[in-house]
């Protein structure tokens, strides 16, 4: 059985809604196959992004890019009111310019933040305009359809703006292990590569099963696990892209050696075979 899962569905370019409902039961590790922006109006509790925990308090916003394992660990005692959206990365590339990527508070190095706070004060012109986004996506005016993504495009260019002038902080308070942490951006960057248990702890300098073990105390998942998933979706992501590469070559450049096991953790994983994927979404590209 997995130890995380896909969570979650999108059907058009972007979703907008607000929750307050408390946390019932614990949300397991799980990813999404869209980008996710999350603005806690009410929260106690901590949010883990790719090994990192971060502390949320009002006002913090949270990014979780496609593919980033993550789950929320919140206080069942006090309230939980936040406005979440899901956004498709392909529509954030459509709308973009040059000089305008709209994507791009999501394209954080390893060791970055995926939280931010907003500063303490008067109402955020950031805040309004989210919430009036909220509102407005579940109306039924005229154009509300236009509008709505009129308001959304909106509200990504002030949320860009804030983080380049520096509107939105850090959460100082952020924990990750300091030998996980740097292991994580291994992973991403040497995906193709041998990433075995041998070659991950020579790496953090720590022996096999002591890494394993505090790998899956950090994250709380398998290291093995991990970087099998890490794999699906990279070479998914590649899948979905026009290329001259074959479903082969695009296997090896993900890290598998063999071309068998990679159909089937594919098509165990996406319910999907990799041929069957690449149809779909290249397609009249």
């Amino acid at each position: 059985m997995a130890e995380y899962e896909k969570k979650g569905y999108l059907v058009q370019d972007f979703k907008v809604f607000r929750l307050q409902s408390p946390m019932s039961i614990p949300v397991p590790f799980h990813y999404h196959d869209f980008h996710k922006i999350i603005l806690f109006l009410a929260v106690r509790g901590d949010y883990i992004i790719e090994g990192t925990s971060y502390p949320l308090g009002p006002r913090d916003i949270a990014f979780v890019r496609a593919g980033e394992i993550h789950r929320p660990v919140i206080d069942v005692r006090g309230p939980y009111e936040r406005i979440v959206i899901y956004v498709a990365p392909s529509f954030l590339s459509r709308v973009s310019r040059p000089g305008a990527d709209l994507s791009a508070c999501f394209r954080r190095a390893p060791g970055e933040a995926g939280v931010m706070r907003l500063a303490s004060g008067d109402t955020h012109e950031l805040l309004s305009q989210m919430e009036k986004l909220e509102r407005t996506a579940h109306g039924d005016g005229f154009a509300n359809g236009l509008y709505t993504e009129a308001l959304f495009v909106e509200f990504m260019i002030l949320l860009h703006r804030a983080l380049f002038s520096h509107e939105l902080g850090t959460v100082k308070e952020a924990a990750a292990d300091e030998k996980i942490q740097p292991l994580l951006g291994y992973i991403e960057t040497h995906i193709s590569e041998d990433l075995s248990a041998d070659i991950l702890a020579k790496e953090a300098y720590l022996s096999k099963y002591y890494l394993m073990r505090r790998f899956k105390a950090a994250t709380g998942y398998s290291l093995h696990r991990y970087v099998t998933m890490k794999r699906l979706l990279h070479a998914r992501a590649m899948l979905s892209q026009p290329s001259e590469k074959t479903i082969t070559e695009i296997s090896a450049a993900s890290g598998f050696s063999d071309y068998t096991a990679f159909f089937r953790a594919f098509k165990s994983q996406f319910s999907v075979t990799p041929q069957a994927w690449r149809k779909m979404r290249t397609e009249g590209k």
